[in-house]
């Protein structure tokens, strides 16, 4: 008996399984799962680049208030 899946990539198919004769043929039905890349998600979230900050006019407005 031969059970064979062919893909382009390594692991892009798992859970091979044999599912019984097609009928009076000799063919077996085989099920497995084709394995693909999630989406990526976009974050709206912003992160704040503290490099370019001006801690110098920061540390001036902080001195002027009462």
């Amino acid at each position: 008996m031969l059970d064979l899946v062919l893909t382009n990539k390594e692991g892009l198919a798992r859970n091979v399984k044999l599912k019984g004769s097609l009928g009076c043929s000799d063919h077996e039905m085989v099920e497995f799962q084709i394995v693909r890349a999630a989406r990526r998600v976009h974050s709206k979230l912003t992160t704040l680049d503290f490099r370019r900050a001006d801690f110098g006019l920061l540390g001036d407005l902080l001195h002027g208030l009462p």
